[in-house]
């Protein structure tokens, strides 16, 4: 795990990557974690940026050393549960260490309204029951919205007896609208090719965005932070797909996801039953190798390439070697905490 005492200061533009583990499991069994959920923080000048909310994330920015006072936006590239699973936490907790933000409070952005249900898999004989078919496909907004509507027992004693301040008043979420004209459906063309497309911008930043490819989610983004220091740009999870390329071209640091598909192999072999079946089809259509995405990028013309949503979070080093052969420019396999400079080179 990367040393992150006195290594804030002295570097302007880096990534914390808080947590490094994909997928919605834990891992780990009987031994400690080694690593939490995904979610990265891009920190530019006196603030920081959060991307993804993973399981353990408001821990990792503790022991991170970062201020939850300063934190600038939270961004989530798509809404399964291993991305989004602490949102709730960070703003429930965040109750006791926000109250600095009543008038400036923290920008949520991320996916809409999905619109539609995603299309039944081929393995499947009947039309299964599915949750909240009020309102089955929730965006950002209404996820958050929905989330504190759950904790309204324990907001309502603090803000009442403790006179704590509402999440709704130090926090914003709000949707991401996709560009028209550009032949998106969320079944038929989740990934048409495109240009990457502003959704934040302040006096730090100036974030960007991408549809990127991870069937059955519709729609799933990667992100660019462009800075006065360099950029970064996180892929979210995603399969090889020429829209990363686009949104990466040229950044001092690309933030890429990598599954290894000989551990997916071995988890389903010998299992025939549906459910095991389409979970292996999912792996193998929503996801990158570490080879794959060295060569992403290469093409992108990225100086640095780091992978993350590691899947399994417990592999060996050695499993995503691929990567560092496949890409000639500075490597990185980062533990959780690790500090990582996407500044500009010389």
């Amino acid at each position: 795990m990367g040393d992150t005492s006195g290594q804030n200061g002295a570097l302007r533009a880096h990534v914390v990557t808080l947590g490094t583990a994909g997928g919605p499991r834990w891992w780990s069994r009987g031994v400690r974690s080694e690593r939490c959920g995904i979610g990265t923080a891009i920190v530019v000048e006196d603030g920081f940026y959060l991307v993804d909310c993973g399981h353990g994330v408001g821990r990792r920015i503790h022991e991170a050393g970062l201020e939850f006072k300063d934190l600038r936006g939270i961004f989530i590239t798509h809404l399964h549960s291993d991305h989004t699973i602490d949102l709730a936490s960070l703003a429930l907790f965040g109750l006791y260490e926000m109250g600095s933000r009543l008038k400036d409070p923290v920008p949520i952005i991320g996916p809409g309204d999905r619109g539609m249900l995603p299309p039944l898999s081929p393995r499947a004989t009947v039309m299964p029951a599915y949750i909240a078919p009020e309102s089955p496909t929730p965006g950002t907004k209404e996820t958050f919205a929905t989330l504190m509507k759950a904790f309204a027992t324990d907001l309502n004693d603090r803000i009442i007896d403790s006179l704590r301040p509402s999440p709704h008043d130090l926090f914003v979420a709000s949707d991401i609208k996709i560009p028209d004209g550009i032949g998106y459906h969320p079944n038929d063309n989740p990934t048409p090719a495109m240009e990457p497309f502003v959704i934040h911008q302040d006096s730090r930043v100036t974030v960007s965005a991408i549809l990127v490819e991870h069937p059955p989610v519709a729609p799933a983004f990667a992100f660019r932070f462009d800075s006065a220091e360099g950029s970064v740009t996180i892929s979210g999870d995603t399969a090889p797909n020429q829209n990363t390329a686009v949104l990466a071209a040229g950044t001092g640091l690309l933030l890429h996801e990598a599954i290894d598909f000989d551990y997916i192999d071995g988890l389903y072999a010998r299992k025939d039953d549906a459910t095991s079946i389409a979970a292996r089809d999912h792996h193998y259509k929503s996801h990158t190798s570490a080879a794959d995405a060295a060569r992403i990028a290469t093409k992108a013309g990225a100086q640095r390439l780091a992978l993350h949503h590691l899947v399994p979070g417990t592999a060996s080093p050695l499993v995503w070697q691929d990567a560092r052969m496949n890409f000639s420019g500075e490597f990185f396999l980062p533990d959780d905490l690790d500090i990582i400079p996407f500044g500009n080179q010389e």
